[in-house]
């Protein structure tokens, strides 16, 4: 269930509340008068199965509730009532399989910030795979795959493509080659460094690693572990189970593809650059290719459940 909290100018309250009442799936509507005071108003309080949330949301926006007062949307983890079955069983589909665009429109936007913070994490992350490949070290690989952030720009791309977009797209695509482009300087010159201080050496580089020599020979089965990464990333998004994304995130070579490609070029091996980046491409390519047909299929599927007749 979702627990709506709508901040309601008092005369458009008898609006807003039928509206409530007349769509399938809510439940324990209630209406505080003269509650709100910023904007001024009444706070109306609803739940709402999940199935049936998109809908209600969209047809809160066409009432304008967003612009005179506000939409307040949480996920309820436990709620115990008889009533909230009754909803549950009325609306049509399940829902581990409905999508709020809403929500899934926030989350990718904050996920796809070009800041400080995001730049950190990924630069962090690329320093650490950095380290992996050098020592032919499985496990810093693992390490440095799950702190990386990179998924975050890559489903805000998918969804402003299904979503038709245009200004998620670009922040997406900034914060993605901008932040890994960052990420992959400043590996370099953390490359440099560590050859200073004499704990990378150039033979490091050109020894055969089979732990991790795998990251700059990209293949067939590159694309298609990317492509299953990121259909099991944007399912995990809209299903509300983020906990999946850290296999997801484990699962892709795109921060150890970064740190290859940054420290080959310090030592100017440009066959393991070269490598590295188709490595690093073919993996942002079929995550989002992947996530975008997830969402458009996960869209369509939800039109046609919803016209379907009981």
């Amino acid at each position: 269930m979702l627990h709506l909290r709508l901040f309601v100018p008092s005369d458009r309250t008898d609006e807003v509340v039928g509206l409530l009442e007349r769509t399938v799936g809510t439940a324990h509507v209630a209406v505080l008068t003269g509650a709100a005071r910023s904007p001024a108003g009444d706070v109306v309080l609803c739940d709402v199965a999940r199935e049936a949330g998109d809908e209600l949301i969209g047809d809160l926006r066409d009432l304008g509730i967003d612009d005179c007062g506000s939409i307040s949307v949480e996920n309820m983890d436990l709620t115990l009532s008889r009533r909230a079955d009754e909803a549950e069983r009325a609306a049509p589909g399940e829902g581990a399989d409905a999508v709020l665009w809403e929500e899934l429109s926030e989350v990718t936007n904050e996920e796809s910030t070009f800041s400080a913070t995001y730049v950190t994490f990924l630069a962090v992350a690329t320093m650490l795979a950095a380290c992996g490949v050098m020592l032919d070290n499985a496990i810093l690989i693992v390490g440095a795959m799950a702190v990386g952030p990179e998924f975050g720009p890559l489903a805000g791309i998918s969804t402003a493509l299904v979503q038709r977009a245009p200004r998620l797209v670009v922040r997406s695509l900034w914060a993605l080659i901008g932040g890994f482009a960052v990420a992959m300087v400043l590996t370099a010159g953390f490359s440099w460094l560590m050859d200073a201080f004499g704990l990378f050496e150039e033979d490091m580089v050109t020894a055969k690693r089979p732990q991790t020599g795998f990251i700059w020979h990209p293949d067939r089965m590159s694309f298609v572990v990317a492509l299953l990464a990121g259909i099991a990333g944007t399912l995990s998004l809209t299903s509300a189970k983020s906990g999946a994304l850290i296999g997801v995130a484990i699962s892709v070579t795109t921060v150890p593809a970064a740190a290859n490609a940054a420290v080959a070029f310090s030592y100017q091996d440009l066959n393991q650059t070269w490598g590295s980046s188709v490595q690093l491409l073919a993996n942002l390519g079929g995550i989002i290719l992947a996530g975008t047909l997830t969402l458009l299929l996960q869209k369509a599927l939800w039109r046609r459940r919803r016209t379907a007749p009981a």
